[in-house]
């Protein structure tokens, strides 16, 4: 798999944002995608070190609307969270830098 098709996008939340100062980033990853593959794919794209990679499924939760119809029942899709933990001594990733 290419380092495009692993990482999906940045996670960006209140508390992402707090962990940007311990070297600690989110990502929304492929569900294929094992630890070793994240952790090669944020190296090859960010030009960073990983310490350790953790990785979870978030589980979708159900929505519902009103139509004229009657009321429709969705969910929405799971997803893998990939939280990457860069060494001490690598550069911090650019992008969440321009952000914060």
């Amino acid at each position: 798999m290419e380092a495009s098709e692993i990482i999906i996008r940045p996670i960006l939340t209140e508390k992402s944002y707090s962990g940007i100062q311990s070297k600690i980033y989110s990502f929304v990853v492929n569900k294929k995608a094992n630890k070793v593959e994240i952790a090669q794919a944020v190296e090859k794209m960010f030009n960073v070190e990983v310490a350790k990679v953790n990785t979870l499924i978030v589980k979708g939760h159900k929505k519902s609307q009103n139509t004229k119809q009657g009321r429709t029942v969705g969910k929405t899709s799971d997803y893998k969270k990939a939280i990457v933990t860069l060494t001490e001594k690598s550069k911090p990733i650019a992008f969440f830098e321009s952000l914060s």
